[in-house]
Order: structure tokens, then sequence, then C-alpha cells
């Protein structure tokens, strides 16, 4: 039986487990080949999960086209698909934010175009653009809903002022944060006004890039985005390490692996109702999807998260 959630007020009937793109951002992580997240998105369907997560500026446009290819072989009517707008890119590499409703009416039919789809189901504010007008932004993403071209629209990135705005101007349904167990503060204030307006929530980063997987020991090196993060440096880098190791004994206790005991801890907190896996390969996201359904003891939570409380 499919896991399925309800994604805060809105229709969306999604899994807990939401597949992510981000990884086809070249500037961030390098190539990665095309044939193996193609293989890798279908396979996520087969195995329940129907909730894809891309962005028009992720490789300024790329992971949109990859994604639309992947699931144009997918019925259409049991995929979710959310995508996001925000940065206005150019040809020769540039780009600026822009929320204002022009841009955003243009950016949609975009991104339309290279998905190769009628709708979207989510349209998300990418982050927060302190020069356009919110209240032009929230139009723009209204007539985008009545036209058909949007089902539901949403943000990322923004904190509660600016998802108060958000919510007296527009239907803003749905927030996409950054959160691990390593990195909680969206817990002090986010969630909780989450909860409270039946905001849907879709945590991004829930292995802190890779942290909180196990895979690492603590004396690695990185040359991707990594290599300027404090905690992939150092003692820091070391502690954390032995730490998650030692949530891997837990993990084992449930016949969980580290990963996964990271996205059934995640998915706990009542104010998450998915988590996005940044997957570049079949075999990663067979691993995470395995995760959904499962539950911790409320003290083995506890547990986990205060050894990561570093």
């Amino acid at each position: 039986m499919a896991h399925r959630v309800r994604l805060g007020r809105t229709d969306l009937q999604v899994s807990p487990i939401c597949f992510g793109t981000w990884q086809l951002s070249p500037r961030f992580w390098g190539p990665q080949p095309e044939d193996q997240l193609l293989g890798a998105m279908r396979r996520a369907f087969e195995l329940g999960i129907n909730f894809y997560d891309t962005a028009d500026a992720y490789g300024d446009g790329l992971s949109e086209e990859v994604t639309g290819k992947a699931l144009a072989s997918l019925p259409r009517g049991q995929v979710v698909l959310a995508t996001k707008v925000y940065w206005h890119f150019y040809g020769d590499g540039r780009r600026h934010p822009d929320l204002t409703k022009n841009y955003i009416l243009s950016a949609c039919e975009a991104s339309l175009r290279r998905l190769k789809m009628d709708y979207i189901d989510l349209y998300q504010v990418h982050a927060w653009d302190p020069v356009s007008d919110p209240r032009e932004t929230a139009e723009a993403m209204e007539l985008l809903v009545k036209q058909g071209k949007v089902r539901h629209y949403g943000c990322s990135n923004w904190n509660c002022e600016q998802l108060r705005l958000g919510e007296k101007l527009g239907n803003y349904a749905t927030l996409q944060p950054p959160y691990s167990l390593l990195k909680r503060g969206i817990e002090n204030d986010v969630l909780p006004y989450c909860q409270a307006n039946d905001v849907g929530t879709l945590v991004y980063s829930p292995l802190h890039r890779g942290l909180l997987s196990g895979k690492y020991k603590g004396g690695e090196t990185f040359d991707d985005l990594r290599k300027g993060d404090p905690d992939f440096q150092g003692e820091r880098f070391r502690l954390i390490t032995a730490r998650v190791a030692e949530c891997g004994a837990i993990a084992g206790s449930y016949g969980l692996t580290t990963t996964q005991l990271m996205y059934a801890a995640t998915l706990m907190h009542p104010g998450i109702d998915c988590a996005i896996a940044g997957i570049k390969n079949t075999a990663q996201i067979e691993e995470i999807a395995a995760a959904m359904g499962k539950r911790l003891s409320h003290e083995d939570c506890h547990k986990v998260r205060t050894l990561l409380s570093v």
C-alpha cells in the first residue's frame, strides 16, 4: 500500500519522501549522469514515490528538462510535480532575483515548456525577494491558478514574518525550508507557525548534504559545495561523524540503515509532511524509499536528536 500524506491544506496527496533534483545543478555538484537520474526517477515511482521537486534555477533549466523527460512515461494524474521561480537567468550565466508579476508569468510558461506539461501541481517562490512587491507576486500566482497552469502555490526559504505577510496577500499553502536533525532551528518558530496555519512542509537537505548518511569517517575532503562548510572540516567534522556512527547502532536495532533512520526520525516531527531526498542513482532511492512508514520509539527518537545536538 502506497504511503500518502495530505500536503498542508491543499488537496495534494503525496508520498512522505519527495524526489529532489538539486543535484542537477552542475555549478554546485558537478555534472551528473543523466541516464542514472532518469532511471532513479522512474524507479522511485515504482517504489511508491509520487512527489518530485525541481526548480528552473537548477542548472538554468536543465533539471526541469530532465525531470520532464523522466516523468513523461508516467501517468500524469498520479504524479505531483513541484517547481520554483525566483532567479531571472540569462544565456551568458548572469542571474538575479525577480518576483515581479510579468517575470513570474513568463517563467511559468518557460518551465511548462521544459517540463513538457500542461500544468504544475505546486509552484513555489524559491526565496524572498526584498525588491519585488509581494502583492504583485501574489497576484501573479493567483492568476496562474485561475488560468489552470498551477494547482497550488507555496514558498521556500521564507521566515515566519515573510510567511505571515504572504498569507495576508495570497494563499501560500506550502513551505520548503532547510532542515536536518543537525540543524533544527525552524522547530522554534517556522514549524509551529506552519502547524498552526496548516501550511504544508517539505523539508530539504534532511541528510545535511550527506553528512548524516553514515558514509563518512571524518577524514574525507570535498571539492563541491561542501568544501567551505565548517561541518565538513576538522574536529567538528570528526565529532559529527562519530555521533552519526552512534546513531547507526540505534538504526541497526530497527533493521534500518543510518540513512533510513534519519528520514524516519525527521518525519516523526508532527510539523513535517515530507522530506526531500537528493537522489543520484537507483540504489539511493531504493534505500530511502524503504524508510516510508517506519517509526522509532519516542525514547530512541530523542536519543538520536540528543546525539546530534552538537
